[in-house]
């Protein structure tokens, strides 16, 4: 990933934090017939020390267990908020004209080797820790154990569990750090002027990185 000095994300706390807040991953791996992308919720933990480990499972029928080389180092990928910034917004298209659109992101890259995991009781404490992760904000959490456990039992049988232990991150806030602090003040009023699905939170990165 090309990352610019300034928008480097190093603090680990903080990609920890996206990757929890969107935890649907773009998982890729290289198989027998070449490059292949799987989109998988992963669910985090922060052990072992510095990355973590990501769990999470897919079906029997996906490919995608069978067909890895746990030699081989994959790559997850965690997207955070999105937004097209708009030249218009800039406070210095007064001044200079000197503007171009932009698209801000934030996003990690998440690298290590996968294990399969074909253990009945791993895979329904891993449903159960994604589920009340997930679940947590709901006035009625919904739980595993309130489905019948035959019915479970049977769903539990179908997946299959992956594991990634973190060897390395790499994060990448592009939130206008670049812009002179007129033009990231502006920003920030466009994007909460705008219609865009992540405009709220991207101009919330873009104050805090300013």
């Amino acid at each position: 990933m090309y990352q610019p000095a300034q928008f480097i994300q190093p603090n680990i706390e903080t990609m920890h934090g996206l990757m929890r807040h969107y935890p649907l991953a773009t998982l890729v791996t290289l198989a027998s017939d070449g490059i292949n992308a799987n989109h998988i919720p992963l669910h985090l933990t922060d052990t072992p020390l510095p990355f973590g480990t990501l769990r999470g499972h897919v079906a029997r029928a996906n490919p995608l267990w069978h067909d890895l080389d746990s030699e081989l180092e994959v790559l997850a990928i965690f997207h955070g908020p999105d937004a097209y910034i708009s030249p218009s917004w800039y406070a210095t298209k007064q001044e200079t004209g000197k503007v171009v659109p932009t698209w801000n992101y934030a996003i990690v890259h998440a690298y290590g080797t996968v294990q399969v995991i074909d253990d009945t009781s791993w895979l329904r404490s891993q449903l159960e820790a994604l589920t009340n992760q997930h679940e947590a904000a709901f006035a009625e959490p919904w739980a595993v154990a309130d489905a019948p456990l035959d019915f479970t039992e049977r769903l539990i049988g179908s997946i299959i569990g992956i594991e990634l232990v973190i060897t390395r991150l790499s994060g990448k806030w592009k939130v206008s750090q670049n812009q002179p602090p007129s033009n990231q003040a502006s920003v920030v009023q466009g994007l909460n002027a705008s219609e865009q699905a992540d405009a709220a939170s991207m101009a919330a990165l873009v104050k805090a990185g300013a």
